[in-house]
């Protein structure tokens, strides 16, 4: 799939805007606070239904605007649009002025759920700010398996919904419980939809970092991520119940996972004792492995979105990325056109942004 296309309404700083992409490389270039990373966090909107960076949605609304609309254009091949999509992805901020908004998919014009949106594009987004994989919270890389599973597992996509609805229910149900409005009884009924939709996303989340282990990618970087699960079960749920109910809100389950990232022969753990080359290194080596699970789950290659990247890493590693280019649509931004070698692009186009 080729992204041909992009337009937006009322996103970030772009009140209105659309660029149109080179089927092979695309150097979006222009000074720093003129977009160009907007503009990728737009293409990843429309893959993945979520942002890669946004805490909550409404952050990308433009100021003082109630909506933001982003739509794409692509096409297998990249040549015959009849045979690819239009993509629509919509944002409204709530009225109640907090943090909250709403999002409407549309598929070809088709209204649908965000499991069934996500992964009509995908997308890889490698940028400076994801050393927060390796240095950020717990959440950070929940997010991160979350947005590459959706995108390639629908019924991963499925039961993660649904997941986050029964814990919203058992969460308020244990705090009526704990203030003594409802019997703690009916908290079987949530705890077994809790425990089966919780261990598919544990299983699928193993499966992934399991094949991301063994790649060439990450041998190479002597890395090994460890998952560290939060299993769910009955005998858990029961064992804990007090402690729940006290809390009010669910202890144990996916929501509460993690993974680390660790040097494969010395075993160290990189967000407390990797220097910030190796936690930079480690994030490159995860990119890479990303790009080849998608390829092999889906059959084809994603959109390869680099934000100013050339500038954070060394020759070498400059020069691993750059092999890349030709294997698959990619978009990269950069400051200044002398980033970048031009010969190494091979055939690319050139946008301009200015502020």
């Amino acid at each position: 799939m080729i992204l041909n296309s992009i337009s937006f309404t009322n996103f970030r700083n772009y009140s209105k805007a659309s660029f149109a992409f080179s089927p092979e490389t695309t150097l979006v270039v222009g000074p720093n606070t003129s977009g160009k990373t907007n503009l990728l966090e737009a293409i990843y909107f429309l893959a993945a239904g979520k942002s890669f960076r946004a805490g909550f949605d409404r952050e990308a609304i433009a100021q003082g605007e109630p909506f933001a609309n982003l739509k794409s254009l692509s096409a297998f091949g990249g040549s015959n649009l009849d045979e690819g999509k239009e993509l629509e992805l919509q944002i409204l901020a709530n009225e109640n002025g907090e943090n909250t908004s709403s999002k409407r998919f549309k598929v070809n014009g088709v209204k649908k759920r965000l499991a069934d949106f996500a992964g009509n594009l995908r997308a890889v987004y490698f940028g400076p700010e994801e050393i927060q994989l390796v240095t950020g919270p717990p959440s950070r890389r929940r997010k991160y398996l979350d947005s590459v599973l959706t995108q390639v597992d629908r019924e991963y996509a499925r039961t993660l919904l649904e997941y986050e609805k029964v814990l919203r229910q058992r969460n308020r149900l244990l705090i009526l419980v704990r203030e003594g409005e409802q019997d703690r009884s009916q908290l079987d009924f949530w705890d077994e939809k809790l425990v089966t939709l919780g261990s598919v996303l544990s299983r699928k989340r193993r499966e992934m970092l399991d094949d991301f282990n063994p790649s060439a990618t990450l041998r190479a970087g002597n890395l090994f991520l460890e998952y560290q699960p939060k299993v769910v079960s009955r005998e858990i749920l029961e064992k804990g119940r007090e402690r729940e109910i006290a809390a009010g809100m669910t202890l144990w389950g996916p929501h509460r996972e993690d993974f680390v990232f660790k040097l494969k022969i010395q075993r160290r753990d990189l967000s407390r004792f990797g220097s910030r080359g190796e936690q930079r290194l480690a994030v490159l080596h995860l990119k890479l492995a990303e790009l080849e699970f998608i390829t092999q789950r889906v059959g084809e290659r994603p959109v390869l979105l680099l934000d100013d990247i050339f500038s954070e890493l060394d020759e070498d590693n400059r020069g691993q990325v750059l092999e890349l280019l030709g294997k698959q649509q990619t978009i990269v931004t950069a400051t200044d056109l002398d980033q970048i070698d031009g010969e190494k692009l091979g055939q690319h186009k050139v946008i301009s942004l200015t502020i």
